[in-house]
């Protein structure tokens, strides 16, 4: 059978976030993980945060991918991710000290390392525009994890370091000397650093000790997975942070360090994104950001923070990186139809929808009013869309518990109405509704 032939019998799978992430990604990618050999993390780093009950056991993941929770399949972390290595050994750990099987993981060799300069030098960029005149408008909000300066540092190349240097003594002290001399005026300011932190001999001989520990689950993930769809298996490709926060796509500069949307699948993993043949959009039944710039329908003020409040409160809505309290608002129609376009979604996954149970009115936005001129699309511009208005139109709530239904014939009147009025505003079906947080409160599967 010609190689091309034998492709066509793998079935590959992508599960990305269509709002500012915290969609609950990570509850979908556990659920279609059953029905896929191999589930696949192709971009972000530990700044991301996947929460997944199973049992009644919460399980947090950052840079593993949710496919670790079942037994002997591949969880294969891509060269896409930037891996802070410290970090991955502690999640390791967690895991079986749980009673984990983690022997499926595997890690890209390319994949490029987060030091601890990075997190420094995140942290004092930070600092320095939280310092400036105008924070609201300059502070990123970063989680401070390192993430955009390490992708910097891959985009600089000179000085990075990726997985296969960790076991390369000295190349990787000749990357990791260069690093430091470039950034070493910055670094300079830092205040309460540890000293072996910014010490390359010392930062050398911790690099390859945990290089050593993960030595053995280092493979190039880019052959690896071929040979999967040589095999005929299937790929579930697990996208971290949202497509809004996309740095080319997402509202710039608001956005993270890497390519949140389907198309990074083909730059995080090698693997072209038109081999997929299926997209999940996943979404909340409502609007959360962390962190700086816009979010046209944020509840702010007045009866707004009550409503806020509420809704926070409910859906435990508290960063799983950083605790940090989630900013919350209305469902943003127009964000949603945006990022089913730019992902070429096929299927929604709408979470959430439980938090709604109880309210007698609930809103959604449907365009927008900018500069005194109404408008369907969404401009992924942090100026433009900070001036963004949001129209609003009113629904229904409903009073009843959703959580135990398990067929959509089974929800309340209102709320059909309400996931009615979204696949007809977004154009997808929503293919899958989570109405909690266990595997088993899904309808859909």
């Amino acid at each position: 059978m010609p190689l091309s032939d034998q492709h066509n019998t793998s079935r590959l799978t992508a599960v990305v976030g269509m709002q500012w992430g915290d969609e609950g990604k990570g509850k979908i990618v556990d659920l279609l993980a059953a029905g896929h050999d191999a589930v696949v993390r192709y971009n972000g780093g530990a700044n991301a945060g996947h929460s997944v009950v199973v049992g009644g056991t919460r399980y947090s993941l950052h840079l593993i991918p949710s496919g670790i929770l079942y037994p002997g399949k591949h969880a294969v972390i891509g060269n896409g991710v930037v891996v802070d290595p410290w970090k991955l050994v502690e999640e390791l750990d967690g895991l079986a000290g749980k009673g984990v099987d983690t022997s499926g993981l595997v890690l890209s060799d390319r994949a490029h390392v987060v030091l601890p300069y990075h997190k420094v030098e995140d942290g004092l960029r930070e600092d320095l525009l939280e310092r400036g005149s105008a924070p609201s408008q300059t502070k990123i909000g970063t989680t401070r994890r390192g993430i955009g300066p390490a992708y910097a540092d891959k985009a600089h190349r000179a000085g990075a370091v990726r997985v296969r240097d960790l076991a390369r003594a000295d190349s990787l002290r000749e990357r990791i000397d260069l690093a430091l001399a470039l950034k070493g005026s910055m670094l300079s300011a830092a205040k309460g650093v540890d000293a072996k932190d910014l010490d390359a001999a010392a930062l050398t001989e911790r690099c390859l000790a945990v290089g050593e520990r993960l030595g053995p689950m280092v493979k190039d993930t880019t052959q690896f997975l071929h040979h999967q769809l040589v095999l005929g298996k299937s790929l579930l490709f697990e996208g971290a942070n949202g497509s809004l926060l996309d740095v080319d796509h997402g509202t710039y500069p608001y956005v993270t360090g890497s390519s949140c949307i389907t198309s990074g699948i083909g730059t995080g993993t090698g693997v072209p994104a038109s081999r997929l043949q299926r997209i999940v959009g996943v979404m909340k039944a409502y609007s959360t950001r962390v962190g700086s710039g816009p979010m046209p329908t944020e509840l702010m003020g007045g009866a707004d923070d009550a409503i806020a409040h509420r809704i926070r409160e409910r859906g435990r809505e508290y960063g799983t990186t950083t605790g940090r309290p989630r900013r919350v608002g209305w469902l943003d129609l127009v964000a949603l139809r945006y990022s089913a376009m730019i992902n070429g979604v096929t299927g929604l996954a709408l979470t959430m929808l439980d938090v709604f149970a109880g309210f007698d009115e609930v809103k959604v936005c449907t365009a927008y009013e900018i500069n005194g001129e109404k408008t369907p699309f969404f401009t992924p511009d942090a100026v433009d869309l900070a001036r963004a208005k949001p129209v609003l139109t009113s629904m229904a709530g409903f009073k009843e518990d959703i959580a135990g239904c398990r067929k959509r014939a089974d929800l309340p009147d209102n709320a059909k109405r309400y996931i009615d009025f979204i696949e007809k505003t977004v154009g997808v079906p929503a293919d899958i509704i989570s109405v909690g947080p266990g595997r088993e409160q899904t309808i859909g599967l």
